[in-house]
């Protein structure tokens, strides 16, 4: 190709001039799509074996045409492919080069194949491998709670709701609850892993082809599990970047709420955590401060990540079947929030695994006695009074103690309905060992809710790895 050739577009035998500078400065997407070069060089080869089996190309020719695809991966991965002006996405930058090094040969690739059919394969191919990478980080982080909680012992806190302590639970069964959430976030990243895992190579630009292609033979090199069924839904379908977007918004949500609990636990009011030196941050004014700057950034990059998802929606909800050049609006808000997300997941798993806890500050926040209310009224159920009537003798109760100078120990001891029995379960540290029941948060059902998450999170690993 010559030098004034490989300023052309690959569509500028429809137009007498050349593309206005402002229009290819708007459209361009080069800049962000980059990185999908090894997922465009592995859809070509694909691609190009496919064409030599319906033998559109000669057998020398694909070994040419792979072999230009196998430079030009070269170039890029070590950062010496040389673009220029007329390359407005990587695609097209790719195939330039590809005819630069194979000649007429290289300018046969895109036969039988669109921009629509390809864009649509090279993101399903990046999201089948960055979903996967993003669950093994939620599994890191689920390991680091994990350990944390083994380690937890019988340190108890709060367990609170509307932000109001309500009833003790041991550290470990707060920690598991967060690893909890998260292992439903791998069951959604590879859930839509596999409903993505479709291939739309071989759709064209909207109704397939009349050459003598073969899109399953095509979709089983590419390794993926299927091949689309209708082509306008082929290269018009981003559900899979709306669901992926969805999934690793709700770990964003997550680490969020994980986020808003250092900032409280951090702060002196609360005084449950101290941050490590190398997981906060100091103020350029006050020399006393250590700032959890992570878990701020963790809730603040969960709004950004939540326009992302809803900023794409918004462009699909109106669009006609078929491509739309809308559509490449779906890649940057997906690559953000993906990026924004592992940086998140790594910051705050290192953030858990060097947080100090203060077991001292947490129980005296969760021995205060009306944190035992209910076990009172639980006491006066297993006696036979109806729990309505139970929670108005307690509430009562805890009235009197918050409006006056007794205690509601004392109070308790002194009830013709509850007595001793009662007093003694506003003892400290006696009211978490009241939690039994299957996946409370006692110290036997903690043990056993340890075993489960255990086997949940090595479940999950090898699910991952089996992927990677």
């Amino acid at each position: 190709m010559s030098d004034g050739e490989a300023g052309t577009t690959l569509w500028h035998g429809r137009f007498e001039s050349g593309p206005a500078a402002d229009l290819l400065a708007y459209t361009v997407s080069l800049p962000f799509d980059q990185r999908l070069f090894p997922d465009d060089i592995a859809g070509s080869r694909a691609h190009v074996r496919g064409l030599g089996r319906a033998g559109i190309l000669a057998e020398d020719e694909v070994v040419s045409v792979l072999g230009a695809l196998d430079q030009a991966e070269a170039e890029l991965a070590g950062g010496t492919f040389a673009f220029v002006e007329s390359d407005e996405d990587i695609h097209t930058a790719v195939e330039r080069r590809v005819t630069e090094l194979a000649g007429d040969a290289g300018a046969r690739i895109h036969t039988g194949r669109s921009r629509n059919d390809q864009v649509a394969t090279d993101l399903r191919l990046w999201c089948k491998r960055e979903l996967v990478t993003l669950a093994a980080d939620v599994v890191a982080l689920q390991q680091v709670l994990l350990e944390r909680a083994e380690a937890a012992g019988e340190t108890y806190l709060p367990g609170y709701t509307h932000l109001q302590r309500a009833q003790p639970v041991l550290l470990a069964h707060h920690l598991l609850a967060h690893a909890w959430a998260l292992a439903r976030d791998v069951d959604r990243l590879l859930d839509a892993r596999r409903r993505l895992d479709v291939s739309p190579l071989g759709a064209g630009a909207l109704a397939g082809s009349s050459l003598p292609l073969d899109p399953p033979a095509v979709a089983d090199d590419l390794g993926f599990a299927a091949v689309f069924d209708n082509s306008l839904d082929a290269v018009s379908d981003r559900d899979f970047v709306a669901e992926s977007l969805f999934a690793v918004t709700m770990v964003a949500i997550h680490l969020s709420r994980m986020g808003e609990e250092v900032v409280l636990w951090a702060s002196d009011e609360f005084g449950f955590v101290r941050l490590d030196d190398a997981y906060s941050t100091g103020s350029s004014m006050l020399p006393q401060k250590k700032n959890p700057d992570i878990a701020e950034l963790a809730r603040g990059k969960a709004g950004r990540v939540i326009g992302d998802l809803t900023g794409l929606l918004a462009t699909l909800k109106g669009l006609p079947i078929a491509y739309n050049r809308d559509l490449q609006e779906d890649k940057e808000p997906l690559f953000d929030a993906v990026d924004q997300v592992r940086l998140a997941l790594r910051a705050t798993a290192g953030q858990y695994a060097t947080l100090t806890f203060r077991p001292e500050r947490m129980a005296a926040a969760a021995d205060v006695e009306v944190t035992a209310a209910t076990d009172l009224a639980e006491l006066l159920v297993r006696r036979g009074v109806p729990f309505r009537d139970a929670h108005a003798i307690v509430g009562a109760l805890v009235r009197e103690a918050v409006d006056g100078e007794r205690s509601l120990r004392d109070l308790a001891a002194e009830h013709p309905q509850l007595g001793a029995e009662a007093a003694a379960l506003i003892a400290p540290g006696v009211a978490v060992r009241m939690r039994t029941t299957h996946g409370a948060a006692g110290p036997d059902a903690v043990a056993a809710q340890l075993e489960r998450f255990r086997a949940r999170i090595a479940a999950d690993r090898s699910r991952v790895e089996a992927l990677a």
